[in-house]
């Protein structure tokens, strides 16, 4: 791991859980969502030393998680590929793989993380997704539908990642899904992600963009299926939070 660099999106609100802190900042099984992630890549390597991006009430979260993280702000709230650019002056230019989740994934695990950037490492492509499949959108499952659509092109390798809202109706038929867990070769990342546009309905910058301009260089994509797909979950609303608490504790 000592060639990775993960970072974390955090800069986020928690406007449809209509509270007043930041989403990260969020409570599941009384621990917030951020702090859930930090424990998991602490088991996973003690050593590593993950950057939080903050943005909305940053000071509200450097308080809650102290002094001992690295922080990048993201001053503006362009969406999550400027959220990336705003990370990139705080990592060391040396890191190999950029390996980027939000801080409303509480439940992703080490396993995942550690799938995912050893695929990586193995098949040297430019871009690692993590991907999940359901069988449906129905009963709990039916927070997954707002998530972006995998599209893979005739020889089965993936063409394109279309968020939801842009999706035409035959893509949002689609199964396979985004739940963004990325591993990026660094190199590239950072020569082409100046070239993501904000031509969508929010004018915002997506990080799916990035793999668009992946998929437009031929360049190699993996994916790694994530089997447990609860690790995928975001909650958005209170009564999705009061879901997955009911969920975990089943299990």
């Amino acid at each position: 791991m000592n060639d990775t660099q993960i970072i974390i999106l955090a800069a986020g609100k928690s406007t449809r859980m209509k509270m007043n802190i930041p989403k990260a900042l969020v409570t599941l099984k009384n621990k917030p969502f951020i702090v859930h992630i930090l424990d998991t890549i602490k088991e996973l390597d003690p050593k590593i030393k993950p950057i939080i991006v903050v943005g909305h009430k940053k000071e509200v979260i450097k308080e809650a998680l102290g002094k001992d993280h690295i922080y990048a702000e993201q001053n503006e709230q362009l969406g999550t590929g400027h959220a990336v650019m705003s990370a990139q002056k705080t990592i060391n230019p040396d890191q190999k793989i950029i390996f980027v989740l939000y801080a409303d994934q509480p439940l992703i695990s080490k396993e995942t993380i550690k799938n995912i950037i050893k695929k990586h490492k193995e098949k040297k492509p430019t871009v690692t997704l993590g991907t999940i499949t359901i069988p449906d959108f129905k009963d709990w499952r039916i927070g997954f539908n707002s998530y972006g659509r995998i599209i893979r092109g005739d020889n089965g390798q993936v063409k394109q990642i279309v968020e939801f809202k842009d999706a035409t109706d035959e893509e949002k038929k689609i199964k396979e899904l985004n739940p963004a867990f990325y591993a990026f070769d660094a190199n590239w990342l950072w020569e082409n992600i100046d070239k993501l546009k904000n031509d969508n309905s929010k004018k915002e910058f997506y990080l799916t963009e990035i793999v668009k301009i992946a998929c437009e260089q031929n360049k190699k994509i993996e994916t790694v299926q994530i089997k447990n797909i609860i690790e995928a979950v975001q909650p958005n609303s209170k009564e999705e939070l009061e879901l997955l608490e009911k969920l975990i504790s089943s299990k």
